[in-house]
């Protein structure tokens, strides 16, 4: 059986439907749960509703314009490919800013600090779906993604860094360490998200298969799932009789793949799975 090879038109509406979706729930966690509760988060968007609160310019304008140093910065650094998704990010994402602010003028949730969570929580899985799809918000997520480029340091830790500077500066506007406090909160539960929803997406299992019929199994693998295999041999110790064994490596997201295709050869065969602490190399991720 042949991979099938999908349109590539189709790849691209996928990415950038899943990027389009991150941005609207990142707008929605600002104009919902923490622009209305005047908590300030972390990034570019927060440093524009640090303005907004002082001199009540919308949101969307002022994110927009901030991100257009950074985005020649990612351009330069990340290529022409990054470059257009950040810029569809950043404009598709001050669109959202700009026609769901005016329509909720109050928080979702009464509570402060429940605005302060939900906040964190959306705005956070919303910024690492994109980064899934190689695009970004904008903002320190640009200086992030270059920094990780280079360097094993996770984006939400990074964006921490980044974020501190700028929900410190609330205390000049609220005069208040109460709105420092909900800023960090927001911030740290948006960092743990952004961590939480990459590991999943990156998460990379080892498989061993044994089976009479392996040549069979290594070409559905690698033609239904287009992963490499590796051919072991090996010797049953109480049979004595030659034995073959395939090792595979894939994303855990394609575990259930790589079973549905062992089973319609060989229902009986034996697999094993260990979880990896990191893969890099070709189809996973660069060693840098």
């Amino acid at each position: 059986m042949h991979k099938k090879k999908k349109h590539p038109v189709l790849g691209v509406l996928k990415t950038y439907g899943i990027i389009t979706f991150g941005l609207f729930v990142n707008a929605l966690a600002w104009t919902a749960f923490l622009l209305p509760s005047e908590i300030v988060g972390g990034g570019i968007t927060g440093l524009a509703a640090l303005l907004y609160y002082a001199t009540g310019i919308p949101v969307a304008f002022t994110f927009l314009l901030m991100n257009i140093v950074l985005l020649v910065l990612g351009v330069k650094n990340l290529g022409l490919g990054f470059g257009i998704k950040t810029v569809y990010g950043a404009v598709v994402l001050s669109v959202f800013l700009g026609i769901l602010q005016p329509l909720i003028t109050e928080a979702v949730v009464d509570d402060r600090f429940m605005s302060a969570i939900i906040g964190g929580i959306l705005s956070g899985a919303s910024v690492g779906l994109v980064f899934t799809q190689g695009g970004s918000t904008g903002g320190t997520d640009i200086i992030a993604m270059i920094i990780n480029k280079y360097r094993n340091i996770s984006h939400g830790r990074i964006i921490l860094y980044l974020d501190l500077m700028i929900i410190s500066s609330s205390f000049f506007v609220f005069q208040s360490l109460e709105v420092m406090v909900y800023g960090y909160v927001t911030m740290a539960v948006g960092s743990y998200s952004i961590d939480m929803l990459l590991m999943g997406h990156r998460r990379s299992v080892q498989m061993f298969i044994f089976s009479p019929k392996y040549e069979i199994i290594a070409e559905r693998i690698a033609n239904d799932i287009g992963r490499g295999i590796t051919l072991l041999n090996g010797q049953g110790w109480y049979s004595k009789e030659e034995s073959a064994v395939l090792v595979v490596i894939v994303r855990r997201y394609e575990t259930s793949m790589v079973f549905r295709a062992i089973k319609d050869v060989d229902p009986d065969a034996f697999i094993s799975v260990g979880n990896v602490m990191g893969v890099y190399g070709k189809g996973f991720d660069p060693i840098r």
